[in-house]
């Protein structure tokens, strides 16, 4: 029996294998092919706008943090927009009464960024 339990498992392992063996041959093959120069603006900071390994109690702008929020709305937005749609014929009035204030609560943080001047960058 754990023979055959074992021989069920080989595919996936046989998987894993392949997909380890790949990602390292893929990795080397950059390394090995690519021009190796980073220079001081490809090393820069430019996702965040500061040093990721600094002092963690550094002052940095808060219009980093709207955007996180306004991502956040648009994000949570679509993720519950899409099954309320799909089931809107099942759910009811209730069901559309609440995505409706769901929508509400995501319309007054998106006028509070538009406020703030997060879709304003410099």
């Amino acid at each position: 029996m754990s023979q055959t339990l074992l021989a069920e498992y080989l595919p996936i392992l046989i998987f894993l294998g392949i997909a380890g063996g790949l990602s390292v041959v893929m990795i080397a093959a950059s390394y090995l092919v690519a021009h190796q120069n980073p220079d001081s603006e490809k090393i820069s900071a430019y996702e965040c706008g500061f040093e990721a390994f600094d002092d963690a109690r550094s002052k940095f702008d808060v219009r980093f943090y709207l955007v996180a929020i306004l991502f956040i709305i648009f994000d949570l937005e679509v993720a519950f927009l899409f099954p309320w749609a799909v089931t809107l014929g099942d759910i009811g009035l209730f069901g559309f009464w609440s995505m409706v204030s769901f929508l509400g609560i995501l319309t007054i943080g998106f006028i509070y960024e538009w406020k703030k001047g997060a879709l304003e960058w410099e």
